[in-house]
């Protein structure tokens, strides 16, 4: 089994700093762009035997810079989309890829067919890789449901100003406006939440979280082999590496029983994304703050890198819809009986 444990490596020398999580966004987006390049992004598909190796490496990343696992999981994950087609011809090499199907309140993305084939016109929200990525997935409202397009970015209009906020700033994270824009249908109406591999990716997130997480851990055990902490310290050390391995475990349980039953027969997939990312999310909260009431304001206030980290964490941390994600795992529980 592969472990979710093992050195720090990065993708590509840094952009103007040495030091993982310092990226400005021009960096971040040389990464990902080195990062497809050189096939590091070439993963395993989820659900093919290997799921935990791909995991690993979106954990990897989250490590490094939260921002570029957002953008490398964004690509990876419309990858495996297109690759479930079968049909569909494989990306162009070195193509930057993302999903946008975000559908927050709010004016939306409509898509009409026209004599000229597809098309979508208004405004789709939270596009990771705005102005980074050379194509993306897209969620829109068609006459006939909802639907999932292909588009080129060529022509897109991303929105300056959309991303003011200070976590996963270097993501960018835009509102990008469609006018006119051609599209190409991928799947039926309603496929892309419907199918098994919705449920894989959604639990895949949660490696990038991890990931994360145990980038902000790393600044207390550092802290704890450089002087004496005192026992309090040692105590919340303790208590992060409990919650880590913890998380791991699940996450490699998550991933063995993804590839055991790919096609969901069982239908537990929808179960084990809205457990395994509750308990990732509940984990890299509790690592925050017991690393804060164990170092108190220094790290924040004078390590860069571990305050970028926190700020890029508690934004990512949100795809996790909080209680929501939880009443609809109860009601998922109340409905099918617990497998306790």
């Amino acid at each position: 089994m592969i472990h979710f444990v093992y050195p720090l490596t990065m993708a590509c020398p840094p952009i103007g700093d040495d030091r993982a999580g310092l990226w400005p966004a021009a960096g971040v987006a040389r990464a990902f762009a080195n990062a497809v390049k050189s096939g590091r992004l070439n993963l395993p598909l989820p659900g093919g035997g290997r799921t935990c190796k791909r995991w690993a490496v979106l954990a990897q990343l989250g490590e490094e810079d939260l921002s570029l696992a957002r953008l490398a999981e964004g690509h990876t994950d419309a990858l495996a989309i297109l690759a479930e087609l079968g049909a569909v011809t494989a990306p162009p090499a070195g193509s930057r890829w993302g999903v946008w199907a975000a559908q927050p309140p709010g004016p939306g993305l409509m898509a009409s067919k026209t004599a000229r084939g597809w098309r979508l016109d208004g405004t789709k929200q939270y596009c990771s890789g705005a102005s980074s990525v050379t194509d993306a997935l897209v969620t829109a409202t068609a006459p006939d449901g909802s639907r999932l397009f292909a588009v080129s970015t060529r022509d897109l209009s991303p929105v300056p100003g959309t991303w003011p906020a200070t976590g996963m700033a270097a993501s960018d994270t835009l509102n990008v406006d469609f006018t006119d824009i051609p599209a190409e249908p991928v799947g039926s109406p309603g496929w892309y939440t419907s199918r098994p591999s919705f449920a894989h990716g959604g639990a895949g997130v949660a490696a990038c979280w991890y990931g994360g997480a145990r980038g902000v851990g790393h600044t207390l055990v550092t802290a704890a082999a450089e002087r004496d902490l005192g026992p309090h310290a040692l105590a919340h050390l303790g208590a992060v590496d409990i919650a880590m391995h913890t998380a791991r475990a699940a996450l490699e349980a998550a991933a063995a029983e993804i590839d055991a039953d790919p096609d969901d027969r069982e239908n537990s997939g929808r179960r084990r994304a809205l457990r395994v990312r509750a308990l990732i999310e509940a984990t890299a909260t509790e690592v925050m703050q017991r690393v804060g009431r164990a170092l108190g304001a220094g790290p924040l206030s004078h390590d860069e890198a571990h305050g970028r980290r926190i700020a890029d964490l508690t934004v990512y941390l949100r795809q996790h819809h909080a209680e929501r994600d939880l009443a609809e795992l109860g009601a998922l529980v109340a409905d099918s009986g617990a497998a306790w």
